[in-house]
C-alpha cells in the first residue's frame, strides 16, 4: 500500500508529473487549489456574477458545477446549471437525472433545453436526415446547434458567464486539432475566457489546467453518480488527435501541460485580424449572426427543418 506523500494516509492517486502520491483528502484539496488558481489568475468569475454552468451529467461538468457552487458560497456569486438534451437514444436518457440530482444536492437551479422542443427534431433524427442528403456528420450538427442553445439559454437567464467543463485533455486536443487543420482564427479564439461580443455570453473554462482523469477521480471522490457512457457519435479526427496526445503523455509526462503552456505563450502573437465586425440578427431566430442567418438556422435550413421555438426560457 502506497502512502500519501503529504500526510501518510493511504494514497489513491499517483501524480506522475510531480512524482507524488496523494490520499483522497490531499487529492481533492489539490484539485480545488488548482481550480481557484485558474479562476483567480484569469479573472473568470467576479463578485455578483450569475454563472450558468453547462451540465451534461459526465464527470467534467459535475466537477465543474460542484467547484463553482462551493466557490459561490464565499464570493457572492449565483450559479445556475443548464443541460442541453440533444435526444441521443440510449445515451442522454441516463445523464439528465444525474445532472438534476447533482444540481438539487448543491441547491442549484437546473434548466433543461431539448433539441426536440426547439428544433422539432432530436439529434438522432437530424443525423438521419443529414445522412440521407450527404450533409454534415452528427458531431458537426451537435456542435453548432448545442453551442447556439447554450449561448441563447445563458443570455436569456441573464448570465454574466457561461462555464463549460473543458479539461486539460479537451483543451490540448482542440489546440492540436486546429494546428492540424491550419485554422488560426479558431486558435485565436481559444483560451480560458472568450471576449463575449454583443449577444454572446463570455465562456469560461475553470478546469482547463486539470487532466480528464483527475477530474473524473474528483467526481467519484465527491460521491456523485457519474454518467460514464461514451457518445455513440464520437469519432473522427479528434479521436485520432486524442490517441496521439495520450500516447505522448504516457511516454513523456507533462506533454499536455507543455502543449497548453506553449499555446498560451504564442497566442498573443498569432497573426489574426482582431478588428470588431458588425453583428446582425438572424432573420429566423434573432440570434447574433454575421449574415442574414446564424450558423444554426443556416444548418437547419439546409436540412429542410424549421425551428419551432425562438424563446427558450420562460420568465
Amino acid at each position: 500500500m502506497r502512502e500519501c506523500s503529504f500526510c501518510g494516509r493511504r494514497a489513491v492517486y499517483f501524480e506522475r508529473t510531480a512524482g507524488v502520491h496523494r490520499c483522497d483528502r490531499c487529492f481533492k484539496e489539490n484539485i480545488e487549489k488548482r481550480f481557484h488558481r485558474t479562476v483567480t489568475k484569469n479573472n473568470l468569475v467576479e463578485p455578483k456574477d450569475r454563472v450558468v454552468a453547462a451540465v451534461s451529467g459526465g464527470s467534467d461538468s459535475l466537477t465543474n458545477l460542484k467547484l463553482l457552487a462551493d466557490f459561490s458560497r464565499y464570493k457572492d456569486v449565483e450559479i445556475v446549471s443548464l443541460t442541453i438534451d440533444e435526444g441521443i437514444e440510449g445515451y442522454r436518457d441516463g445523464s439528465i437525472p444525474i445532472a438534476e440530482n447533482c444540481s438539487d444536492r448543491l441547491n442549484v437551479r437546473h434548466v433543461v433545453i431539448s433539441f426536440s422542443e426547439v428544433f422539432g427534431k432530436t439529434l438522432d433524427e437530424l443525423a438521419g436526415i443529414s445522412r440521407e442528403g450527404n450533409g454534415p456528420d452528427p458531431c458537426t450538427l451537435c456542435g453548432i446547434l448545442r453551442r447556439s442553445l447554450l449561448n441563447q439559454s445563458a443570455r436569456e437567464l441573464d448570465a454574466d458567464k457561461l462555464a463549460v467543463g473543458h479539461n486539460l485533455d479537451d483543451e490540448t486536443q482542440t489546440i492540436m486539432l486546429n494546428y492540424v487543420r491550419g485554422d488560426i482564427a479558431r486558435l485565436y479564439r481559444l483560451g480560458p475566457k472568450s471576449k463575449g461580443k454583443k449577444g454572446f455570453v463570455p465562456r469560461i473554462k475553470p478546469l482547463r489546467e486539470i487532466k480528464e482523469k483527475e477530474v473524473a477521480i474528483y467526481a467519484l471522490l465527491s460521491d456523485f453518480d457519474v454518467h460514464m457512457e461514451t457518445c455513440p457519435y464520437m469519432g473522427g479526427m479528434r479521436s485520432e488527435v486524442r490517441d496521439f496526445i495520450n500516447k505522448m503523455e504516457h511516454n513523456h509526462p507533462t506533454t499536455k501541460y507543455k502543449i497548453l503552456r506553449m499555446f498560451d505563450k504564442i497566442k498573443p502573437h498569432l497573426p489574426v485580424d482582431s478588428k470588431d465586425f458588425d453583428l446582425k440578427k438572424c432573420k429566423i431566430c434573432g440570434e447574433p449572426s454575421t449574415g442574414t442567418l446564424c450558423r444554426a438556422c443556416e444548418l437547419l435550413d439546409s436540412l429542410g427543418v424549421e425551428r419551432r421555438k425562438k424563446t427558450l426560457i420562460s420568465k
